[in-house]
């Protein structure tokens, strides 16, 4: 048996495991104790991610709908029939006719010869899941840091003597995570967590802050017009590394400790507990994910963050930063290599005349389409409304992972040409034209970037299944059928010429890599360059090098409760499942754990409507309904229901509102109501 270190193909943490391989077929998974963040530990996902490979539901043949039916095709008539109708559409309806979906779980090879398709085809029509879950992390951190990323490494929280998290429960969602503030608690450090539901990972906290759905920013102001009443701010770090102090001072001077406390539900006395404790400590950290960013004010919340570590001096040093916890294995990737619809790799602007062009000419064109492209939700809107009559889906599943998911469906069947590249027969690929075999995380080599910055190397271990092809042979074949460039590449030649359209990555080689199993951290300009673990440590990335204030001002959920819908509702993931369902749902050993969705209700609510633990319910919103089973829980607040995303018709419930800058949708606030079912 032979063991081959591989990077787990779940959350954004980048574990590192050890796949035992016997005789072509991976059997088991071993610890690997070395690896610096999970230090050899794995969540439930990860110790059984070997049961995805072998899987008997995996697609091994291109599938063509032909009457209404799926047949086996070859890949000859797959990509010739793929090539044909991108042609055609582009041809007849221009380039941004086509629309391209980048995948979170692809490696950063792929998703960069992915977005280099779509711009080579005359689109900026390119985006991924970062969409829904970080995209104000990428808009707000920019603006107010230089850099949307991670400050820190995962390890550095061990560091911190004050943990502010805000909106995550990585007790369950990213667990290595825990194991840091732990050791952090154990040295001394306070925990603070501020979440409408009571999670595990609240109940890991000094301070628990129950605030109201939605109520972050009045949260997060609060703690900083404390800090500046009381004269708590860094004022020497604020003069030295930032501008636009003047401008918050102002739009939080009539900002008091009881007003945030009407807003959000909070007691002032606990509102100034935390403020003290965050600015008096000598390393804080605030942690957060999607419980910030996932609303239509996101960039909004993720600007409040910046302003409260810019404030106090807490960040550019061990211990102190903005941790922003990505959900999927290579979400960081694949934003960082330009699979986003405004951003190229790199992060340049497509409206930047020179960054636009120097890739245009590494790419051997002119110019590129200088247009911010189509988001995930407008793409679907503009299926809808026949302006996209083409999309190509690589890893990705819509039909469940988007808002409002009804729309979704009616998107996708009003389309002239789909195409679905994934592992299985999703939800997704069930509506297209074309469904293409891909490799899976175990059968193909390439680089990913977890949540902090670090590039690491996962080599092929076992060989895929039936026809089934790695992403990036896939892609190069189809550019090179449709002209766009003479062959396919592999990963270490298009990582070559990520060195190269990258400058953050231009050290970060294939030889590096192969040589460094614990990674490197972006930036790393050159090969000499060792990497950068914490970032502004002694300048910001921005334009004038100072750290940039961003006064955010509170404003209301766009759906409240009322007399039809009276409940709060809010999403999220659960530690079993991960992402659409697609691989963790097909897995028995976790699905045994959580084989269908729930819907979590406060016992004051379950009394008040006549409804017990383990009955079923209809969960129903403005735009949807799905069957749920009640847990009755006081994990969440009097008032507020909780259902995880993973499954089917979940996001049929939720909000398409976008948020105006990052354009994610608010999947965190919505409003529904329960209702027995003759089952219930």
């Amino acid at each position: 048996m032979t063991l081959i270190p591989v990077l787990c193909p779940y959350c954004g943490a980048g574990c590192r495991l050890g796949l035992q391989v016997e005789d072509g077929r991976a059997v088991g998974v071993e610890y690997l104790t070395d690896h610096p963040v999970a230090l050899g530990a794995l969540c439930p996902k990860g110790n059984v991610a070997h049961e995805v490979i072998h899987h008997p539901d995996r697609l091994e043949h291109p599938l063509v709908r032909e009457n209404g039916r799926f047949r086996e095709a070859d890949w000859e008539e797959a990509l010739g029939l793929v090539a044909y109708n991108l042609s055609r559409i582009r041809q007849e309806h221009g380039p941004d006719a086509l629309g391209f979906l980048a995948s979170a779980k692809a490696t950063n090879e792929e998703n960069y010869f992915f977005q280099k398709l779509a711009r080579l085809l005359g689109t900026n029509n390119v985006d991924h899941c970062a969409r829904l879950c970080h995209a104000p992390s990428v808009m707000g951190l920019r603006r107010a840091l230089g850099s949307g990323a991670m400050t820190n490494p995962i390890p550095d929280l061990a560091h911190s003597r004050c943990i502010l998290v805000i909106g995550s429960n990585f007790a369950e969602n990213h667990p290595v995570v825990a194991r840091w503030v732990w050791e952090a608690k154990d040295r001394g450090a306070t925990f603070i967590v501020a979440d409408p539901r009571h999670t595990p990972t609240a109940r890991m906290a000094n301070l628990y802050l129950p605030l109201r759905p939605g109520t972050d920013v009045a949260f997060l102001n609060g703690m900083a017009a404390v800090i500046l009443r009381e004269g708590l701010a860094d004022y020497d770090f604020i003069a030295a590394r930032t501008e636009g102090f003047e401008e918050l001072r102002a739009a939080l001077a009539d900002f008091t400790p009881e007003r945030a406390a009407e807003i959000t539900g909070l007691a002032p006395s606990d509102i100034l507990r935390a403020a003290r404790v965050y600015v008096r400590s000598p390393a804080s950290a605030i942690v957060y994910c999607m419980g910030v960013t996932q609303h239509t004010v996101g960039t909004d919340n993720v600007l409040a963050c910046a302003n409260l570590a810019l404030l106090c001096g807490q960040v550019g040093r061990p211990g102190a930063g903005l941790f922003p916890l990505r959900g999927q294995n290579n979400v960081q990737g694949a934003s960082d290599m330009g699979a986003l619809a405004e951003l190229l790799p790199g992060y340049v602007p497509v409206a930047d005349d020179e960054g636009r062009r120097r890739l245009a000419r590494l790419w051997g064109r002119e110019d590129l389409p200088a247009f911010s492209g189509l988001s995930v939700v407008e793409l679907m809107d503009a299926a809808l409304e026949g302006r996209v009559r083409a999309l190509y889906v690589m890893g990705e599943n819509p039909v469940v992972s988007d808002p409002a998911a009804g729309e979704t469906v009616r998107a996708l069947e009003n389309l002239e040409f789909l195409v679905v590249q994934d592992l299985f027969l999703t939800e997704t690929a069930r509506l297209a034209h074309v469904a293409l075999p891909a490799a899976c995380w175990a059968e193909k080599s390439g680089s990913y970037t977890n949540t902090e910055r670090r590039v690491q190397w996962s080599p092929k271990a076992v060989e895929p299944p039936g026809q089934a092809r790695p992403d990036l042979s896939i892609i190069g074949e189809l550019g090179r059928r449709l002209g766009l460039w003479e062959r396919a590449p592999g990963p270490e030649e298009v990582l070559a010429e990520i060195n190269r359209a990258i400058p953050a990555y231009g050290g970060i080689t294939p030889e590096r890599l192969q040589a460094t199993p614990e990674g490197v951290f972006w930036p790393c300009p050159d090969p000499a360059h060792p990497g950068t673990p914490i970032l502004h440590r002694e300048r910001f990335t921005t334009p004038s090098g100072r750290g940039r204030f961003h006064p955010v001002a509170y404003q209301p959920p766009p759906e409240t409760p009322d007399a039809h819908y009276p409940l709060w509702m809010t999403t999220g993931r659960v530690v079993i499942h991960y992402n659409s369902g697609s691989m963790s749902l097909r897995l028995s050993e976790l699905a045994a754990y959580a084989p269908e969705v729930w819907v979590t209700v406060h016992p004051e609510d379950a009394r008040r409507l006549g409804v017990q633990d383990g009955e079923m319910v209809r969960v129903r919103s403005r735009r949807g309904d799905v069957e749920a089973r009640v847990q009755v829980s006081d994990q969440v607040q009097p008032g507020l229901v909780f259902l995880p995303f993973h499954f089917p018709g979940v996001n049929v419930l939720t909000l398409k509102e976008l948020d105006r800058e990052a354009r994610v949708p608010s999947y965190k606030v919505a409003s529904c109501a329960l209702e027995r079912t003759e089952e219930g």
